[in-house]
């Protein structure tokens, strides 16, 4: 695994990591991510370095690696990749989703880029700056997280619970952003400054069993349930943009009028799939219906259906505008549907920070002509433990052109997925420059 190359080692590290299939189903006993776990201490054993691990569930173990800075007052600097991927179906797929191939410079497999290709070039980046004798005034830990798939609970939340003295930052980096976007001014990188929060929610929708043979006038908990999902998928949250929202369209020198709520919605219309998707999500409090449960037989009425949805909430929202929002979808359904919901809030990170200068420094001399823009994540990262603990978090990473952003969007959860080396190279020089400008 070791080479004089380091984007080499990190594609043999990434292979290796997309191979051991650490699936994460949301189940307690899935995801095994102790065999990512270990073939990363085996990696970095004998650098120097304080290895640790935490197993809170058989099988679901992280491992914190850590240089101890020579000075108790300075910062220590959390670079965080989580080491589970999601399910796949492989028929989607045009190559082995756990085969690790390289073709072309690309590696293929699941976790390719969710986020398998930033762990594994942070464990790199960690393992030269320790053979290098690096002992920095601040410390430089590395954490490969599990569970970070579904929800945190055997990873990050568990740690920072439980662990804090151990994993305790000032600064973490973790996954996303970093890809590059051509605007007339040079390129942009975004940085995950934001992440919505989650208010997922289960609706119990009840009926009256019955004899399905005879449906006349039935109370069927089948058809109020699609009733229910119907009337959730054509609910219109209002337009809300917030400074974040304005930053990236003034940074990425997208038309001021995405910077108007007046006709946003009709504007979606004509930007590219992948950009109106992310530009509506980063807006608007999402509701999407998701999983739906209920039935016992085919010729029984179904008196239970549960519906599940995943809603989105954006920063500043707390559980009583979101449930208000629900009961407006629902209408006069809202009192036959039974609503229970885990709240996961939003979380935010300022950018006048010196680890957003240190970023823009080392990121601006890998990407000649570039700067940084403030962006909202949609989706949700283990970041939002540790800013709600104190630290400063952003997601970030450096990828090449080689990579659009609507590749890199689709790729998440998706089929195919992939990166390519020089991505692999550019993350890697990324890690070890920002630790020297933010730890020395």
């Amino acid at each position: 695994m070791r080479s004089d190359d380091p984007t080499d080692e990190a594609t043999s590290l990434l292979v290796d990591l997309i191979r051991n299939a650490c699936v994460n189903d949301g189940s307690p006993t899935s995801g095994e991510e102790i065999r990512n776990a270990e073939l990363l201490t085996g990696y970095l054993e004998g650098c120097g370095a304080d290895l640790g691990s935490f197993e809170p569930q058989p099988g679901r173990r992280s491992l914190l690696a850590r240089l101890e800075g020579s000075d108790p007052g300075a910062p220590t600097l959390l670079l965080m990749g989580h080491t589970d991927v999601v399910p796949v179906n492989e028929a989607g797929w045009h190559r082995d989703p756990f085969g690790g191939e390289v073709v072309d410079g690309m590696v293929w497999g699941r976790g390719a880029i969710d986020m398998l290709n930033l762990t594994a070039t942070m464990a790199v980046a960690f393992r030269r700056l320790a053979d290098q004798g690096f002992r920095p005034r601040g410390t430089l830990a590395f954490l490969a997280v599990a569970d970070e798939e579904a929800l945190g609970t055997w990873g990050a939340d568990w740690l920072v619970r439980h662990e804090w003295d151990h994993v305790r930052a000032d600064y973490v980096v973790t996954e996303s952003g970093g890809f590059q976007v051509p605007t007339p001014s040079g390129v942009r990188l975004p940085v995950m400054v934001e992440e919505k929060g989650t208010f997922w929610s289960r609706l119990t929708v009840r009926g009256t069993p019955g004899h399905g043979s005879s449906p006349f006038r039935t109370d069927n908990a089948a058809v109020k349930a699609a009733e229910v999902i119907r009337r959730i998928a054509a609910y219109r949250p209002p337009t809300r943009m917030g400074a974040t929202w304005h930053a990236l369209v003034d940074g990425l020198g997208l038309p001021p009028e995405l910077g108007d709520p007046d006709g946003f919605l009709e504007r979606l219309d004509a930007l590219p799939l992948g950009l109106a998707r992310i530009a509506h999500a980063c807006t608007h409090t999402t509701f999407a219906p998701t999983v739906v449960h209920g039935g016992t037989k085919t010729n029984v009425i179904p008196d239970r259906v549960e519906i599940e949805v995943d809603i989105r909430t954006l920063p500043g929202q707390q559980a009583g505008e979101v449930m208000a929002m629900l009961t407006d979808a629902l209408g006069d359904l809202a009192d036959e549907v039974e609503i229970t919901a885990n709240e996961d809030p939003p979380s935010t990170s300022p950018t006048d920070t010196p680890l957003w200068d240190a970023l823009e420094r080392v990121s601006g001399r890998l990407c000649e002509g570039s700067a940084l823009v403030p962006m909202l994540m949609t989706g949700g990262t283990d970041n939002r433990f540790f800013r709600r603990a104190g630290a400063v978090g952003y997601g970030f990473g450096l990828f090449s052109r080689r990579l659009g952003f609507e590749d890199y969007a689709t790729m998440f959860h998706g089929n195919d997925e992939r990166v390519d080396q020089e991505s692999l190279r550019l993350s890697t020089e990324l890690w070890m420059g920002l630790a020297r400008e933010v730890l020395a």
